[in-house]
């Protein structure tokens, strides 16, 4: 079912299995084999197949029929910015950049938030 799964979505999304490997960080030949069942990805990849493919990783193995991911999710920028494989149209953002964005969203939100009066 996992493996099932895993091709429909990433189709539906129109994404390549190259573009599914690159943000996992494994060999196009390694994702390729989950799809066809013939390895196994591990817990902190399907996690990060979930993210990529925009679905839960219940859906993926299988724990739901539902592949669209729960309105409440946490969509909090902050804690995406954590993530060490980020990219702008498939070029790597770097931690440098990474804490460049970070700094600068954290002075446009205290640049929108009224001084606290004495």
């Amino acid at each position: 079912m996992f493996a099932k799964r895993l091709k429909e979505l990433r189709k539906k999304r129109k994404l390549t299995m190259q573009e599914v490997a690159d943000y996992v960080g494994v060999a196009k030949s390694t994702y390729a084999g989950y799809e066809s069942g013939y390895r196994q990805p591990t817990l902190e990849s399907i996690q990060t197949i979930s993210r990529k493919l925009r679905t839960s990783t219940d859906y993926l193995l299988g724990l739901s029929d539902y592949p669209e991911p729960p309105a409440e999710l946490n969509h909090n920028a902050k804690e995406y910015l954590n993530y060490e494989q980020l990219h702008w149209d498939g070029v790597p953002l770097e931690k440098g950049d990474l804490e460049l964005i970070r700094n600068l969203l954290e002075r446009v939100l205290r640049d929108r938030t009224p001084p606290k009066e004495d």
